[in-house]
């Protein structure tokens, strides 16, 4: 055997046989939930004397079954010095500090403290377990734990398993003993969604990990939730549309109002309402407010209404000056965007596409009427055209108009026509001696008309007419110069006069006195045959003269239309006395003619006999004389 083999064994048997009393196992801190047992071990070595526990100091003697504390007891097999403290069930008194303690070998274990823990109760909700809430309005919610638990509880809130932020807790102590009350404050802003939701406050601790729940359910009253719908959504104009409008709401809703555009749609009421669509639905749309003892709420919505081009914006006159820019622009509305397109009057071809036409650097030729045309939606309504006249202010245009031929030493007159945009600031007729531009100026005088319209765009046009009051030679072999001038520029014409020769008055004298010869010479004869036949009987009647055609202006009838028309046909008949009958130096018997000479004259004597000279006279303003 070696030497330190041999050491370590006479140390063992040297220690073995001069060992002390000892703990071989000494108690510890013990954390037990009340009611249930408390076990606190002590086991001691060569030790067979007396072993007792003590409470806070207090020894609780020293048999085995502890007289006097029901609840306590000592376990373990004594010889092998096995002494430990049972406690079942523990109480509330029972925390506290134990030792173990071999008294006459005046042996203490270490304090061992003992816990008890008491899990906390189910917290209460103040106004559980249905919490009445207004939506929308802020509101606490407090959860509190009472009792003697320990420790403190800590109080949780959950929704659908989901803790809860944003609560406050704190404690406070009651005025009796030592029992604290837990109080938690979840603070929120309820929505009409949380209707019905269930909140849960858990009170936990190290004496119930899992806690203690309290449940309960929010009952939201809230202000109507609308949802509005529009059926068909799409609609061609002129088409029927129904609006729907549906509500939750807690307290039940009260009443329903609509509007249209901001305005309230008359005479409707109820969750339905139904209309005609036109055009204004689609920028004003139809809103249902519904109302309870909450409050109201509002939706909106438009309706996808088709309709045809509305015209909103005409295009405007232009006067643009020759060599520049011009732009019309035109607005149209419809749904869907209308086509527009821009043409010239009296012109197939497009000049354009949109709501606006560009012409660059005009000329005279770019004059006229411009239209801006929009084509019929879907529906076949609306479209139509606009149009605006284009001015192209240039030079004025001075043409010569026809002048009538003139006598020598008679009034003549010469015309020329201007047109011009800006207006002509003067027209000016000059000839070799001089120039007029208005009034007059010896035999001269001029005068200004306005023209009819000439060309489209080619702006104001007038007439100016120069007379002449007495014409000379020299007016027939020059030329006369009519002239305008505005801010751009300067045209002009030349205009000559004609000439017209005299008439052959030889010849008309001639036949003049042939036909007055054989006028006096008739007249003559007619007289002395009447004298002859019937003087006394035809100064004594009244003579009628009737005059062919009415007096509403009905044309002249001719010697035969006058014997065999009726009465109706006839003229007017006039009634003349014996002093309207004179002779003549002859002493023939003549009719004066109160129309000198202008109409037919016949003069009738009722009372001659068919052998009576009857005298039909017949005058004519062309100096045409017949006698039946």
């Amino acid at each position: 055997m070696t030497v330190p083999a041999l050491l370590v064994l006479l140390f063992c048997l040297r220690g073995r046989a001069g060992l002390s009393p000892h703990f071989l196992q000494q108690p510890e801190d013990l954390v037990v939930l009340l009611g249930e047992e408390a076990r606190l071990p002590c086991a001691l070595g060569t030790y067979s004397g007396l072993v007792q526990w003590t409470k806070d100091g207090l020894a609780l003697g020293g048999e085995r079954d502890l007289p006097g504390w029901s609840r306590y007891w000592i376990s373990g097999n004594a010889a092998s010095g096995q002494h430990d403290l049972h406690i079942r069930p523990v109480e509330l008194e029972d925390q506290a500090s134990y030792e173990c303690q071999a008294t006459q070998a005046g042996l203490r274990s270490r304090p061992a403290q003992l816990h008890v823990l008491v899990p906390p109760e189910a917290p209460h909700v103040l106004g559980g377990p249905s919490v009445s809430l207004v939506a929308g309005v802020p509101a606490n919610l407090t959860c509190q734990s009472r009792g003697d638990a320990r420790p403190t509880p800590e109080l949780l809130w959950f929704r659908d398993g989901v803790r809860l932020d944003g609560t406050t807790s704190y404690q406070t102590l009651l005025k009796k003993g030592t029992t604290e009350s837990v109080e938690s404050i979840l603070s929120l802003t309820p929505s009409s969604h949380d209707d019905g939701a269930t909140l849960v406050c858990r009170a936990r601790s190290q004496a119930l990990p899992a806690g203690r729940d309290t449940a309960i359910t929010l009952s939201l009253q809230y202000s109507p939730v609308v949802t509005l719908s529009a059926e068909p959504q799409t609609v061609q104009e002129g088409e029927k549309v129904t609006f729907l409008c549906q509500a939750r709401a807690q307290p039940p809703v009260t009443g329903y109002r609509w509007a249209k555009g901001g305005s309230p749609v008359l005479g409707a009421r109820g969750p339905i309402l139904e209309v005609v669509a036109d055009a204004s639905f689609l920028t004003a749309p139809v809103s249902c407010e519904v109302s309870n003892a909450v409050g109201s709420a509002n939706r909106s919505t438009a309706v996808d209404v088709q309709f045809g081009p509305i015209l909103l914006a005409k295009p405007e006159p232009m006067s643009v000056d020759l060599g520049e820019d011009a732009s019309f622009s035109c607005a149209w509305r419809g749904n869907p965007l209308p086509r527009v397109t821009w043409t010239r009057r009296g012109v197939a071809q497009v000049l354009g596409y949109g709501p606006t036409l560009r012409l660059p650097s005009v000329g005279p030729e770019d004059a006229g009427d411009y239209v801006c045309k929009a084509e019929p939606g879907l529906s076949g309504l609306g479209g139509g055209a606009a149009e605006a006249r284009l001015t192209v202010n240039a030079p004025p245009v001075v043409t010569a108009l026809h002048s009538a031929p003139a006598f020598l030493w008679g009034p003549a007159r010469l015309q020329c026509l201007v047109f011009a945009s800006p207006a002509p600031e003067a027209v000016v007729w000059s000839w070799d001696e001089g120039f007029l531009e208005k009034g007059s100026q010896g035999r001269f005088l001029v005068e200004t008309f306005p023209a009819p319209e000439g060309r489209v765009g080619q702006g104001p046009g007038l007439i100016s007419v120069l007379h002449i009051s007495a014409t000379q030679e020299s007016d027939f072999s020059r030329g006369f110069n009519c002239s305008a001038r505005n801010r751009l520029g300067e045209g002009g014409t030349w205009v000559s006069l004609g000439r017209r020769d005299s008439l052959p008055t030889v010849p008309i004298v001639a036949g003049v006195a042939s036909s007055a010869m054989t006028l006096l010479m008739v007249i003559t004869g007619v007289a002395l045959c009447c004298w002859c036949q019937g003087k006394a009987s035809f100064s004594k009647q009244k003579n009628l003269v009737r005059i062919p055609g009415s007096s509403h202006g009905s044309s002249l009838q001719g010697p035969e239309e006058e014997e065999t028309g009726s009465s109706e046909d006839q003229g007017p008949i006039m009634h003349m006395d014996s002093s309207d009958l004179v002779l003549d130096e002859e002493g023939a018997l003549e009719t004066k003619d109160p129309t000198n000479g202008y109409y037919k004259v016949r003069g009738v004597s009722p009372s001659a006999s068919p052998n009576s000279c009857v005298t039909s006279l017949q005058l004519k303003s062309a100096g045409i004389f017949n006698l039946p």
